[in-house]
């Protein structure tokens, strides 16, 4: 028998009682009642209601213990008092009278309680993630990690997938992110880097001959924190298969996604098969590319209403004739809000830099008529034409903004977000998953007027190869997604390009040679030119994942040990000075000048 314990902190019940049990676990929280004293005794899995009488020894013992201090009880179970059960615990219909008492290990004063919930300070709770841990919401979580990843794992096993492990030491990648550089005591001035991501391996492994690759990997970027995305190192569940389409790898990822988002939460996914969006009718409609299609608002262009001779909205109709577009936000039934629901949405505008919204209500007297700040400049004929662009009605509002597109696109993309939250449009128990298609290969660099990539450089072009207008870049799509949930993009993904003269050209459009090419992508280019399938593949992002099932809007909540927004570990002082050998081992010299 286990010296520690014969059941875990959640297994007693009233089919237990009269037992005699021990019990091992963390002191959660004492209730001194005079002759009585009340014990929540915890460990990993549950809570066990302890007391212990006054005329016991240990009595003082547990009296002057402190909370966290690592305890063995004997005791025998008994049925609680009627009225004192709690339903809350799987414990609750029993508590433990305890007979002798081993103090495992004493806690010091605790600079974080574990008892409550209580929302402390960032870097106390990094600092002490250990203790940050035992609390139950954040433990709950990283539980619900390490299941979602086990499910993971099984699912794509029995989908055909096989789990294969690529090199962490690897070379630096001349595209994306920053890399974390490991420099070679072998090999003087030269440098490992860590993987950003498996990409290339992945695709090495399809040109290898194996069929379907996935990895839960970890992935390294020298990136400032964000609240979706840690400064250092996150997972995601890599995947790429051979002689597949688009929409093969639609299939298995939506098969998974839907299996596990079923398992993991009571909410509704509102389409089992996810809708498709074009990149270009997304900006529109939503103003991003990462749309939450729980919300209902949708962006319009009305910039051919500010041509017209009735429309006497000068600002606006300036800014037209000298380029700028015109989109609006629509919403419905709004004509009762009050004036400052208007005027909080344009100050909240304002707050965002933009010059504001400007707004008006459809109502009908003698004749339909824009009611707001601005309707005063719009006929009636021309209302009508917005009200049929936005399929609108009497008493539906209208928030317009005008500038360049990127600009318009990114303030109606917040006032979209802004102006359902204010008006509750959104369902938090959903989950509304697409996917987003046709991503552009190229775009125009507006700061060097310069043709890049706009995505994936080693992705599929579309169309007949034999038949692509390279001398019209911009209008060449790609075969490259996203996964968006809840307007979380969950991950990007491609159909890849595996044929290296395609490669070269596509390459030459966006500035580099064959030498280039040659030099930065060598493993890659070579393995295409010994005979490499069609194939694609995506990269989940597991702690994305992980926090839209445990609501969370914060990485650090779903990530054992994370670092600040400064990429430091509290806990562990990383990064840390190394001593002068080790620096002289590796032949490298420190310089801390400024500049």
């Amino acid at each position: 028998m286990n010296k520690y314990r014969t059941h875990n902190c959640s297994e007693l019940n009233d089919k237990n009682i009269g037992n005699e049990i021990i019990l091992s676990g963390w002191l959660h929280r004492k209730r001194d009642h005079g002759n009585l004293l009340f014990i929540d005794l915890r460990d990993h899995y549950g809570i066990t209601q302890c007391v212990i009488e006054n005329n016991n020894k240990f009595f003082s013992v547990l009296e002057k213990i402190k909370p966290e201090s690592v305890i063995k009880i004997n005791g025998k179970v008994k049925k609680r008092a009627e009225g004192t059960e709690n339903s809350e615990l799987l414990t609750g219909k029993i508590e433990v009278l305890i007979t002798n008492v081993e103090i495992l290990s004493n806690a010091k004063e605790l600079p974080i309680p574990v008892f409550g919930e209580q929302d402390y300070p960032e870097d106390i709770r990094l600092k002490y993630r250990f203790l940050d841990l035992r609390r139950e919401e954040v433990h709950s979580n990283i539980v619900l990690r390490s299941k979602v990843i086990s499910f993971i794992r099984t699912e794509m096993l029995k989908l055909g997938f096989l789990e294969y492990q690529t090199p962490i030491l690897t070379s630096s990648s001349p595209e994306g992110a920053r890399d974390f550089l490991v420099p070679s005591r072998l090999n003087p001035g030269k440098f490992y880097a860590l993987p950003q991501a498996p990409q290339q391996f992945k695709q090495l492994i399809m040109v290898s001959g194996f069929d379907k690759y996935f990895q839960i990997a970890p992935c390294f970027r020298d990136e400032d924190a964000r609240a979706d995305r840690s400064p250092g190192e996150f997972y995601q569940l890599d995947l790429e298969m051979s002689f597949v389409e688009q929409e093969d790898i639609f299939y298995v990822v939506e098969k998974l996604m839907i299996s596990l988002f079923k398992k993991f939460s009571q909410n509704k996914i509102l389409n089992d098969k996810f809708p498709r969006i074009s990149f270009r009718e997304s900006m529109l409609k939503y103003g991003t590319d990462k749309p939450d299609l729980r919300n209902p608002l949708i962006i319009n262009d009305v910039t051919k209403i500010f041509t017209r001779n009735d429309v006497n909205f000068d600002i606006f109709k300036k800014m037209v004739k000298s380029g700028a577009c015109v989109r609006v936000i629509s919403t419905k039934n709004t004509k009762n809000q009050p004036r400052s629901f208007f005027d909080n949405i344009d100050k909240w505008a304002k707050e965002q830099g933009a010059s504001g919204l400007a707004y008006f209500t459809i109502e009908k007297e003698e004749k339909i008529i824009g009611k707001g700040p601005v309707g005063k400049f719009f006929s009636e004929e021309s209302l009508k034409e917005i009200m049929k662009i936005c399929n609108a009605s009497i008493g539906d509002s209208f928030f317009f903004a005008c500038g360049n597109v990127s600009e318009v696109e990114k303030l109606l993309s917040l006032a979209r977000v802004k102006i359902a939250d204010d008006l509750k449009l959104v369902n938090k128990d959903e989950f509304a998953f697409c996917w987003i298609v046709d991503y552009p290969m190229f775009e125009l660099d507006q700061k060097n007027k310069k043709i890049i990539f706009s995505h994936n450089p080693f992705s599929m072009p579309q169309g007949d190869i034999n038949k692509i207008n390279f001398e019209k870049p911009l209008d060449i799509k790609a075969y490259q997604y996203d996964i968006v949930c809840n307007g979380v993009e969950l991950s990007s993904g491609a159909i890849r390009n595996h044929i290296p003269e395609l490669m070269y050209k596509l390459f030459s459009i966006a500035g580099y040679s064959a030498k280039e090419v040659n030099k930065k992508f060598s493993g890659m280019i070579n393995a295409l030119s010994f005979g490499a399938p069609p194939h694609g593949g995506i990269a989940p992002g597991v702690d994305r994942i992980v926090m839209l099932l445990a609501g969370q809007k914060n990485i650090r909540e779903i990530t054992l040990f994370p670092m600040n927004q400064n990429a430091q570990d509290l806990m562990m002082q990383a990064p840390s000075e190394v001593d002068n050998e080790q620096l002289k081992e590796l032949k490298i010299k420190i310089d801390l000048k400024k500049n």
